[in-house]
């Protein structure tokens, strides 16, 4: 067995085309050197292009795929992306802390594809907040964040929720319309410049930047370093190919750790 720090796993649908959810985020944890495990809440039907339905794994089958891993390997933080409803994320997350409290839970909270199919069209405030302060850290994106929210700016909707948890928001347009990442956590707010790169959109690439921050935090980084190094791996992951999937092999990223 692999020592405590090598593995890591996520909670999340399969994609056929392996651009995103559970296969995206096992190709980005073994990339960056930590073994990837994996439990299915969802079969897709869809390419990179386009998503036409979903069957969701029912909840007592995705508690018996983490209790049998989670009694042979060790883990420190799991990743939480795609699950049919918010209750169910809770249902999982109780699980897994009441047997196992020290683990640290990083979610993505997806609420549509990047081809526009919604999987949560309605949500309850109530709950969305009672995940929040049962995990270690949430990677929204701009839009995702308003409406979780309901609130029409990105940035307050940030400042709401770091009373909760530590925040992650993706591509947060300033006011001159520079985009940037924002991180909050323990009090403090870093701002990172980040670009648009034209002709480089990916399928996934929200999946992969919150497993390769599990995967940094993994090998023992802080939160901090982890979201730095993530973002790098990620802008390398939209420069890897030409197409909508991009290639993982193709990357190749220093880390001084």
């Amino acid at each position: 067995m692999l020592k405590q720090h090598q593995y890591a796993l996520s909670i999340a649908g399969f994609d056929p085309s392996g651009g995103a959810g559970l296969v995206a985020d096992i190709k980005t944890f073994e990339q960056l050197n930590v073994y990837g495990l994996g439990v299915c809440t969802a079969n897709t039907v869809q390419t990179e292009e386009q998503l036409s339905s979903v069957k969701w794994v029912l909840s007592h089958t995705i508690f018996l795929q983490l209790e049998i891993l989670l009694k042979k390997y060790p883990l420190t933080y799991i990743k939480i992306g795609l699950i049919e409803s918010f209750s169910i994320v809770i249902e999982v997350i109780d699980f897994l802390k009441k047997s196992f409290p020290f683990i640290k839970i990083i979610w993505d909270p997806i609420l549509s594809s990047s081809s526009g199919f919604h999987f949560h069209s309605e949500f309850s405030y109530d709950e969305f907040i009672e995940i929040c302060k049962k995990v270690f850290l949430i990677t929204p994106n701009s839009e995702e964040i308003k409406k979780l929210m309901n609130e029409g700016n990105d940035l307050k909707a940030a400042g709401r929720l770091k009373n909760f948890t530590n925040v992650f928001v993706k591509s947060v347009a300033g006011a001159d319309n520079q985009l940037f990442d924002l991180l909050f956590t323990e009090g403090n707010e870093y701002y990172f410049e980040t670009h648009f790169l034209n002709g480089y959109k990916k399928h996934g690439s929200g999946c992969v930047l919150s497993s390769a921050i599990t995967a940094f935090l993994t090998r023992g980084n802080n939160l901090l370093i982890s979201c730095k190094l993530a973002r790098e791996y990620t802008r390398k992951f939209l420069l890897s190919s030409d197409g909508l999937l991009g290639i993982h092999k193709n990357i190749k990223i220093e880390v001084h750790e």
